[in-house]
């Protein structure tokens, strides 16, 4: 491999990227954190500061190692000042025009060498590449969510993917602590494809008055031993995000079993996106 990667770019300072930022920091990555201003790339980092301040109350991280994870993470005014990284990944919302806009401007300003990368969970990595000038030294990275306790990331290689490059996101990912799988460059890749389905066929259950809400995640929960029910893990996620995720499948493959709950396009038309808004199937404080 002739890159060396010591800095990564992260773009989006929501809870992809904060959490992206954080990991790629606590294992001796230098890291750019950009978003559309300072302000809200400072308001991530100070998100990764009150993350970092629980595990060292905790005590699973010192003090000396919470200050040398923060110096390494940067805030940077904008897009434009990720022209230092090595390795870019991109964790802005699941929306396919705005990530083909956002790698049209990172193929602008980036060395010819940089490697861009996207968080992206459904959206092909095939499509992004082409809107690059380098589409060979594209490659999609999809972490989970929490990023700094899920130990898998998903990389899926679009059909112009060097070799190079996918071994090299997958070196930088094995050094984040994560466990790499492979996925073919369709809609969902590996893990939306049976998991977003999933939640759907629940909020279906749910809109045809199978059970409710609480029975639905306790039945799944006990009876297939997961750890959290599918309609919270909907919260979780956010409904907006598993919408947009079930209208790139039922788009991409064309089959009608992909297509969206009618229940979950309301709870989205009304607002109620799950933990972020403070409402979603449960109510939270």
């Amino acid at each position: 491999m002739t890159k060396t990667v010591q800095k990564i770019g992260v773009l989006g300072s929501g809870q992809m990227g904060i959490g992206i930022a954080q990991t790629a920091a606590q294992v001796g990555y230098e890291v750019l954190l950009a978003d559309m201003s300072l302000e809200l790339a400072e308001k991530g980092k100070g998100k990764i500061a009150s993350q970092l301040k629980k595990l060292v109350e905790k005590g699973k991280l010192t003090e000396a190692e919470q200050q040398r994870i923060l110096s390494a993470i940067h805030p940077m005014k904008g897009l434009a000042d990720l022209a230092g990284a090595d390795l870019v990944v991109e964790a802005a919302t699941e929306k396919p025009e705005l990530k083909y806009q956002l790698f049209r401007q990172l193929d602008e300003v980036c060395p010819a060498d940089t490697i861009l990368a996207t968080n992206t969970s459904s959206i092909s990595i095939t499509a992004i590449a082409a809107q690059t000038r380098r589409p060979e030294k594209i490659a999609g990275m999809h972490f989970m969510n929490p990023v700094p306790i899920m130990k898998l990331v998903e990389g899926i290689r679009g059909l112009q993917t060097s070799d190079e490059t996918f071994a090299i996101v997958r070196a930088v990912s094995e050094k984040m602590g994560k466990t790499f799988v492979v996925a073919k460059d369709m809609p969902g890749f590996a893990v939306n494809r049976i998991l977003m389905p999933m939640i759907n066929e629940a909020v279906t259950a749910l809109h045809e008055g199978v059970a409710s809400v609480e029975d639905i995640d306790t039945a799944m929960k006990l009876g297939t031993n997961q750890p959290m029910g599918p309609l919270t893990l909907a919260d979780f996620i956010g409904l907006d995000t598993c919408l947009a995720i079930m209208n790139v499948l039922h788009e991409g493959l064309g089959d009608s079993k992909y297509r969206p709950s009618p229940l979950l396009k309301q709870y989205v038309a009304a607002g109620w996106l799950g933990k972020k808004t403070g409402r979603g199937f449960y109510k939270y404080e």
